[in-house]
């Protein structure tokens, strides 16, 4: 089971691309059945691929 993490948002993730070919933004994480079953139905609390896509996320650490 995964820990229970902060909530997170698809928009501020690393692996949310937009795909040129559909047109529209998508995960780029490769999920297996039971992770996407989860996704799906919304029993995960927070998603274990999550990579902010704060740039500066190291600079404010570093003051």
């Amino acid at each position: 089971m995964f820990k229970k993490t902060e909530t997170t948002s698809c928009e501020y993730c690393s692996n949310y691309v937009y795909d040129e070919d559909y047109e529209y933004y998508v995960c780029d994480q490769d999920l297996d059945e039971d992770e996407m079953v989860r996704f799906l139905t919304g029993r995960q609390n927070a998603c274990p691929y999550f990579r902010s896509n704060d740039e500066y996320k190291i600079v404010r650490k570093q003051m």
